[in-house]
């Protein structure tokens, strides 16, 4: 038996990539950091990471008996997620994520850039049936990998995003945080969207 299943993965790689959008996560990441040094801008990058991977791994070990303990559903895990990344596209759109009093003394490398935004309801169901599904050593192997390699790729998205900071300049930037705000909110809206459809579904 193969110590390690390329396919199971490459499935799971692609599909936390898709829902975890590193290239999208730049401008929200840029946006939420500005103002602040280059020193803590990278430990942020590493602290959303790593924040992220343990709320995944997390719920990819206990995740069906910590919503079943807790009787939450997965579509209730979406809705409120969706509406607390609505609240912080709010703030990216109306210019409030800037004051000091928002930025300055709160870590947003924990909330909200690891969780919801990185290890949101999209990537904890994702990894929660990709545990329950593999079968064997190799599967099991590939799984973790997979969420670990993602997190690292996001890692190094965050950290080399700040690059782009020294050339957009202030008014960049600012730029920057409306675009980003204007994408939270679309992505808000549609795991609210997906949240409440999957209420109806299992309703009807």
């Amino acid at each position: 038996m193969s110590l390690f299943d390329v396919a199971t993965f490459g499935s799971l790689f692609v599909t936390l990539f898709v829902i975890m959008d590193p290239p999208g996560t730049i401008p929200i990441f840029l946006a939420l950091t500005s103002g602040r040094a280059a020193r803590t801008q990278r430990r942020m990058a590493w602290q959303a990471a790593a924040v992220a991977l343990g709320v995944i791994t997390a719920f990819g070990l206990f995740g069906h008996q910590i919503l079943d303990y807790l009787h939450v559903s997965i579509p209730a895990l979406q809705v409120s997620g969706g509406l607390l990344l609505l609240l912080i596209a709010l703030d990216l759109l109306t210019g409030k994520i800037e004051e000091p009093t928002q930025t300055k003394d709160v870590n947003v490398a924990l909330v909200p850039l690891g969780t919801p935004l990185l290890a949101g309801p999209g990537a904890i169901v994702a990894v929660i049936l990709a545990v329950q599904g593999a079968h064997g050593a190799g599967q099991e192997v590939a799984v973790w990998t997979a969420i670990v390699a993602m997190h690292g790729v996001m890692w190094v998205t965050m950290r080399y995003s700040l690059i782009v900071i020294r050339l957009i300049k202030e008014g960049g930037v600012v730029l920057v945080t409306r675009l980003s705000g204007l994408l939270l909110s679309a992505i808000a809206v549609q795991l609210v969207a997906d949240g409440v459809t999957a209420f109806v579904r299992g309703a009807a």
